[in-house]
């Protein structure tokens, strides 16, 4: 195997970048990947002549303009902007949280008296700073929004209640005193036209690059060691270490996927379910990525569960017990000389796409430094 100058292992977006980066470079690579097709959790699949984001929906965005112009060379992207909603037992509300959100609550139409009205709420709280998630969320929108739109969808989402779950989780959630519907701040956003395997297919179509799909590295853990100089590993890092130190938790995700013979189902991208007896935190209707008009729809519902050994991790659960954890395993990578973790999985933190992006670059360009 010594032609080959890295094995990364896992052809997602962090492994998909390092291996087109140093492809570029003259490095030899070979990818493997255990599931049967690449492009990791942004892969996308067309049915009916609709894009299914297989994986929940992914909405690149990011205002760093390098970044940008860097995914912009993989594909066109259209004007898709993020604009989900909240339903709450049939009530209709706009997120993120914004004047359209305070009107139909309370009735408000200026941001002083929706201002007035967050300040009355919170003062439930007699000044005393967040130490969980539910004093964050109030001190940020109040009692009603806490209630209504955070509450039930966050501890369907993470499995625990919201004064067991940390402040910083909710730390930055978008509150808007203005009529805007746009979920992010940033200057770019878009989806790909066409989808986002696309992108991975490019960035590994290099005389350089070898990908096989199906493959286990734990199957072979210790051959694949001895047999490559260097390895990108872009998996769980606590499995990596076969949990010598114990078990980092992560938060899992199950699909139930439809095909309807209607147009439109909910007439919106992403609908957030935000009341406890509906047992999924949201609906994704992906023709709305792409602004489609097929005689046909496709919907997912996304059930979030708990994490167990066999199931696809999706978030790393990044609470003081999980992050000293973390740690150790960190200190072990760090003896590990030919072996470079990586990834949402290998860093153990939730990333956005862009941020994956931007942490393989930086580890790319840091490894094949001049």
């Amino acid at each position: 195997m010594s032609q080959y100058d890295y094995l990364v292992v896992g052809a997602g977006l962090f492994g998909a970048v390092f291996a087109h980066e140093a492809a570029l470079k003259g490095k030899k690579v070979k990818v493997i990947e255990k599931r049967d097709h690449i492009a990791g959790n942004i892969y996308t699949r067309e049915e009916e002549g609709i894009q299914v984001h297989q994986y929940g929906a992914h909405i690149f965005h990011t205002s760093d303009k390098e970044l940008w112009d860097y995914v912009n060379q993989f594909a066109e992207f259209n004007r898709y902007t993020n604009t989900p909603i909240a339903n709450y037992k049939g009530e209709i509300y706009n997120l993120p949280f914004n004047m359209n959100t305070f009107n139909k609550l309370w009735g408000v139409v200026t941001p002083a008296e929706a201002q007035a009205k967050i300040d009355e709420q919170r003062s439930v709280l007699g000044g005393k700073t967040p130490e969980n998630l539910e004093e964050q969320a109030i001190s940020l929108v109040g009692t009603d929004i806490y209630e209504k739109l955070i509450k039930d969808y966050t501890e369907k989402q993470w499995g625990k209640a919201c004064t067991e779950l940390p402040a910083f989780i909710i730390r930055r959630l978008p509150v808007r005193l203005t009529y805007d519907n746009n979920y992010f701040n940033d200057t770019y956003q878009g989806i790909p036209i066409g989808g986002y395997t696309q992108i991975v297919e490019k960035m590994l179509a290099h005389d350089n690059i070898d990908v096989e799909v199906n493959v286990d590295f734990f199957a072979n853990k210790e051959q694949y060691l001895a047999d490559y100089p260097k390895i990108v590993f872009t998996g769980m890092i606590d499995e990596f270490f076969d949990y010598e130190l114990g078990e980092l938790e992560y938060r899992s995700l199950h699909f139930e996927t439809e095909t309807l013979d209607m147009e439109n189902y909910q007439g919106n991208a992403v609908v957030n379910y935000t009341d406890s007896e509906t047992p999924y935190t949201r609906i994704i209707e992906h023709k709305h990525f792409e602004f489609g008009t097929q005689p046909k729809t496709i919907i997912t519902k996304e059930h979030s569960k708990t994490w167990a050994k066999g199931d696809e991790p999706y978030y790393p659960v990044n609470n003081d017990r999980n992050n000293h954890l973390y740690k150790a395993y960190k200190d072990l990578a760090a003896k590990q000389e030919n072996v470079i973790f990586g990834g949402r999985l290998g860093h153990y933190r939730y990333y956005d796409m862009h941020q994956v992006i931007a942490a393989a670059l930086q580890c790319v360009r840091g490894e094949l430094k001049d």
